[in-house]
């Protein structure tokens, strides 16, 4: 199952987090967040000028809404769909450009964001009770990097 979140003009401008809060919060109350695992997305309309070649990730007050959500929900690719929202979440939260080949991030700035949700992610599905390694990985995987056993086995995970 997937759930759309709309995000306007009007609460990215205002760094206005209520449309995911009133999503995700019951959630965590319930104790059911770890159910909704790779079931988020997007739909942002944000209005440009027809002339305006910019992506989404390239508006600074869409990437500054999207930093505002990542330090709230430092754990939300948990619950992002990863087919359709993984790229365009990191691509909001990482330096990048745009070229012939599609989006090209600056490795060093994916490295220590890819790096970073591990250890946030780690911690949080802890506290969840889930213990698989297999999710991390998967998700590590999908952003260009492999992270074998040992790893997990040194942060004790």
């Amino acid at each position: 199952m997937t759930t759309s979140i709309t995000l306007n003009s009007q609460a990215i401008d205002c760094l206005d987090l209520t449309a995911v809060q009133t999503v995700i919060d019951p959630w965590i109350k319930t104790g059911t967040i770890a159910a909704h695992e790779q079931e988020l997305n997007f739909q942002i309309d944000y209005p440009r000028d027809l002339t305006d070649p910019r992506e989404l990730s390239e508006i600074p007050e869409v990437r500054l809404w999207f930093l505002r959500l990542d330090a709230h929900y430092p754990w939300l690719p948990y619950v992002l769909d990863w087919d359709t929202e993984l790229a365009r979440y990191t691509a909001m939260v990482v330096p990048h450009q745009f070229g012939l080949e599609g989006i090209q991030y600056n490795p060093e700035a994916l490295e220590i964001f890819v790096m970073h949700k591990v250890f946030v992610m780690m911690d949080w599905m802890q506290k969840q009770g889930i213990t698989s390694r297999t999710k991390v990985k998967f998700m590590t995987k999908m952003l260009g990097y492999e992270l074998d056993d040992g790893f997990f086995d040194l942060v004790g995970f």
